[in-house]
């Protein structure tokens, strides 16, 4: 069914641009998930210590950071699509370089080379599928990018359960004489080449053509893609969006500067970044396989665990994208934060019950049952509204004079803050799993009480009524 908007309609054509700028996210979820399966192997192929596996996991994080950094400045020198397209060659080159890598220091070359092109598409995807958007359904549409990082997050878990099913575990050696940790790397060259594929299908943004001056381009974006009625309602499209953008120069760095370094607004993505990765979300799904053998299951049971996670994380996505647009962002973030600070309480708890015996750390009676409810519920929290929510704000919040960069400074952040949770993770559990977690359940309270008192709600507004 095709629903009209004051600024488009939404349409199967919309849909599957919207998708394949999504794709994005599907390559950067698998490459940030797809180490989950090699964490052991790599520590015991290269004899890392527990300072080192979490920079080798982490590393690429840092890459991230400075890809989204520089990724709002590129889109707007090169555009959208082009974007897409450095992406997916250095997703590519990191898939390849992996796999194929004879010591730990160019691993985490290769990772971080990964990193960067994981950054660009965190950022292009949020800024192009809110700049396609028609208002009333930006939040199902920018949902899109956070189901593909779950999607990608899930067939990352199945490949590695797959190939450590097949070839029995993850130091196995395998075809042309490659372990399969190896393997898990070089998968991720498939999505990478396909994502390029479908960036070449792409429109380019209309708001980046009318802010280039290539009106006759952006007309027939607005008319063929996003569903506008030519003539006079085009028109005026193209007339309010330029009212938006700095049409006599390009988007500079200093437009983000206020009194405080950033402009409050930009504090605002920033904080919202923050927060998404220091309630420890991705500890479940870069460690979760390591974590779970750590407190007794079996190698083979971690490895399902971790893939039914990624199940639960999948069906909470759709239901962000049935609710965003319906309750709006502030409402579904602070149901969030509710959610993970009672789930991260849980966890903190039923860790603090861990014993040793023999050397072998286990939870014992319920509690193992305890920790895993919790860890899922929390998944489920965070997936049903922090995960896709601050993707489709990050898109959304900045008006369009500033959007690309400062979603590029708001991603960097979060790819930094993911970096500080994931590197410290390993020290943290060594400490103990309940200081680790009752941290995270502190900044999910703390999370709270940011989106009730800074978050402006922003459903159903046109891209072109958001100011600083």
């Amino acid at each position: 069914m095709t629903a009209t908007t004051s600024d488009g309609k939404i349409s199967a054509r919309l849909i599957f641009v919207a998708l394949g700028a999504a794709l994005g996210g599907f390559v950067f979820g698998y490459d940030s998930s797809i180490v989950n399966g090699t964490v052991d192997a790599v520590e015991h192929e290269f004899s890392l210590n527990a300072v080192a596996v979490g920079f080798t996991v982490s590393c690429a994080l840092l890459g991230a950071a400075l890809g989204a950094w520089v990724a709002g400045v590129v889109s707007e020198r090169v555009g959208r699509v082009r974007t897409m397209l450095i992406a997916s060659i250095l997703l590519l080159v990191s898939a390849i370089g992996c796999g194929l890598c004879f010591s730990a220091v160019d691993l985490v070359i290769w990772r971080i080379v990964g990193g960067i092109g994981v950054g660009f598409a965190s950022v292009i995807a949020p800024a192009y599928i809110a700049e396609i958007s028609p208002a009333a359904h930006r939040g199902r549409l920018g949902s899109m990018q956070q189901m593909a990082i779950v999607l990608g997050i899930f067939v990352a878990f199945l490949v590695s359960a797959l190939l450590v099913f097949v070839m029995g575990s993850a130091d196995a050696v395998g075809l042309f004489g490659l372990a399969a940790w190896r393997w898990m790397y070089l998968s991720l060259a498939v999505p990478a080449v396909l994502y390029g594929l479908m960036a070449l299908r792409l429109p380019e943004s209309p708001r980046y053509l009318v802010e280039r001056g290539r009106y006759v381009e952006a007309a027939s974006v607005l008319t063929g893609d996003m569903g506008l009625e030519p003539g006079k309602p085009t028109e005026d499209k193209i007339e309010e969006i330029r009212a938006t953008v700095h049409v006599e120069r390009r988007q500079q760095f200093k437009d983000l500067l206020g009194r405080f370094g950033f402009h409050p607004l930009v504090w605002v993505g920033i904080l919202l970044s923050v927060f998404q990765q220091f309630v420890g979300i991705n500890v479940i799904f870069y460690y979760s396989t390591t974590l779970w053998k750590s407190v007794g299951f079996a190698e083979s049971d971690s490895f399902t665990i971790s893939l039914i996670t990624s199940v639960i994380n999948v069906l909470a996505t759709i239901v962000a994208v049935l609710l965003i647009d319906v309750l709006g962002r502030k409402l579904l973030l602070m149901i969030g934060s509710g959610i993970m600070t009672l789930s991260l309480g849980a966890m903190s708890l039923a860790f603090a019950q861990a014993v040793t015996v023999d050397g072998a750390v286990s939870l014992p009676g319920s509690w193992g049952m305890v920790a895993l409810v919790a860890a899922n519920l929390f998944v489920i929290g965070f997936g049903a509204t922090w995960g896709p929510a601050v993707w489709v704000l990050l898109g959304e919040i900045f008006p369009n004079s500033i959007r690309a960069m400062a979603l590029g400074v708001a991603a960097s952040a979060q790819w930094i803050a993911n970096f500080v949770v994931s590197t410290t993770f390993p020290a943290l559990a060594e400490a103990g799993l309940a200081l680790a977690y009752g941290i995270y359940a502190f900044f999910a309270l703390l999370s709270l009480v940011f989106v009730a008192f800074l978050i402006r709600e922003t459903k159903g507004r046109t891209l072109e009524d958001m100011t600083l």
